[in-house]
């Protein structure tokens, strides 16, 4: 009774206004949590109330690969535009801007169900759907560059984008939900990193794969076919991932979470989740516009396919590594606001300095140096601010937070693109002829505009870490009764 006590006092104060927080009915959740979970032989066998599960990086493993396979085929052809525009007899590069810009507003239009098949269903379900539909775009792709006797179909080509792109969102917005079911507090900021930034890693590799497979447009077909093969390949683990596991792992994943119908007033009204939305859905946003426009950014300048490809390569792996450096740092201390008021502005001098690094010198340090630090500053963001607004929005349901931030990254990603496509120069304009230098202003001056945000976030008194402190404060007591979603009624 004394571990009850504390959870509902925990959940229905605000540090903020020191009042009870609107809409976090803690004595429902509560009631919910008591009434609804069925005697368990761990409660009265003494066996331990929480377990991690070894499973669990299985689950994380195969998620991994999903994201992957997914950024992957939305990076496809970015670096190899115009050898596509080549094979497809275009008269300009831009429809090929599009196979990118169509997987981002098909993340949108597919987040919607995605959340509440995670929600509903749970993480299984949702990998599965993304492997199918992962698995039948990348198909749809190989008829589209093969069929006509070779010769290849736009338009089929770009249908199979639109599925990869229906299917990105049921693996990219489970990450935090599966961590949160999974992992504790002491861990979910590496697992939701590695989950996470497994997507960009497979950028990474569309970037160097593609150059190298495809030297002349007759190439094309053939690469489209092994990336097709290895996504089939790496999409079968998803079958043997376990629903959720036996026993939560903490008392913050054992905690039931809010219905999606009082979730939406809760996050419109909290400062917190709509600064980070605003910096997230913008920060994302270019990340994936300059990654799928890199090379018609370098191209006018002499850059060659290949070297474009090796730039936005350093950009991720450096990401990588320095997330995977930083993150299990965070785990421990959970200095997560400093973390995101210091990640915030280099990103946003990155981009700055991204107008100066294009010269005719073709030199590679300026790009690579600014690519590399804008990559470990982007990656290691990521994961701290989908994690620090789920303990700021606690209990909301962590697919429904991600799900949203996602969406405004994509969102806008989609929407940057053709805005930075129209500022391109024409190619028989500007120094050198089809420059991208007004489209990377627009892209510095939007960036600059997000640096002042993080430090209108509050102080660290006031930005409490719910789900660490929760759990922290519920280790002393005797466990709660062990909660899983199957058990809640939805309102």
């Amino acid at each position: 009774m004394a571990s009850q006590t504390k959870l509902k006092s925990f959940l229905s104060w605000d540090s903020v206004k020191k009042t009870p927080a609107v809409g976090y009915d803690a004595s429902l959740i509560l009631s919910t949590a008591t009434d609804a979970v069925e005697p368990r032989r761990g409660n009265m066998g003494g066996l331990p109330q929480y377990k991690s599960y070894r499973r669990r990086w299985y689950g994380l493993a195969a998620l991994m690969l999903l994201n992957l396979i997914a950024s992957w085929g939305w990076l496809t052809f970015a670096p190899i535009s115009d050898s596509v525009a080549t094979f497809y007899h275009l008269s300009s590069e831009s429809p090929v801007n599009w196979l990118a810009t169509v997987i981002l507003f098909g993340y949108g239009l597919a987040s919607v169900p995605c959340a509440f098949v995670l929600k509903r269903r749970g993480v299984k379900t949702s990998m599965l759907i993304s492997a199918i539909l992962l698995i039948v775009g990348n198909w749809i792709r190989v008829a589209g560059a093969k069929c006509n006797g070779g010769k290849g179909s736009f338009g089929v080509l770009m249908f199979g984008q639109i599925i990869i792109g229906f299917g990105q969102p049921f693996a990219l917005n489970a990450p935090a939900y599966y961590t949160d079911m999974w992992y504790t507090s002491k861990s979910r900021i590496s697992a939701n990193a590695l989950a996470s930034l497994s997507n960009p890693l497979g950028g990474a590799i569309g970037q160097l794969i593609s150059p190298l497979l495809v030297t002349e447009p007759n190439e094309f077909p053939d690469m489209i076919l092994y990336v097709a093969i290895i996504g089939t390949v790496a999409c079968l683990p998803s079958l043997f991932v376990s629903a959720r596991p036996p026993l939560p792992p903490c008392p913050s994943a054992a905690t039931p979470k809010l219905p999606f119908r009082k979730s939406p007033k809760l996050l419109l009204y909290n400062r917190r989740f709509v600064i980070v939305f605003i910096v997230f859905s913008v920060l994302v946003g270019f990340f994936n516009s300059f990654s799928s426009l890199i090379n018609q950014i370098m191209e006018p300048y002499g850059y060659s396919s290949d070297e474009a490809g090796i730039d936005g390569a350093v950009m991720i792996v450096a990401g990588l590594v320095f997330s995977a450096v930083i993150s299990p740092i965070l785990d421990r201390i959970h200095s997560f606001l400093l973390a995101i008021r210091i990640q915030v502005p280099i990103v946003s001098i990155c981009y700055i300095c991204l107008v100066f690094t294009q010269t005719k010198s073709r030199q590679l340090a300026g790009p690579y140096v600014v690519s590399g630090v804008l990559g470990a500053a982007s990656f290691s963001l990521l994961p701290v601010a989908l994690e620090w607004v789920q303990e700021q929005v606690f209990p909301v349901s962590p697919e429904l937070t991600s799900s949203i931030l996602w969406v405004g990254g994509n969102f806008f990603g989609g929407v940057f693109i053709i805005i930075m496509d129209a500022l391109k120069r024409s190619p028989n304009e500007g120094d050198p002829p089809g420059n991208m230098t007004r489209a990377l202003i627009f892209q510095a001056v939007v960036a600059a505009a997000m640096i002042p945000l993080p430090f209108m976030l509050g102080s660290r008194e006031q930005t409490r870490n719910r789900r660490v402190e929760l759990d922290a404060e519920m280790e002393s007591s005797p466990p709660l009764p062990a909660v899983h979603q199957e058990n809640l009624v939805e309102v």
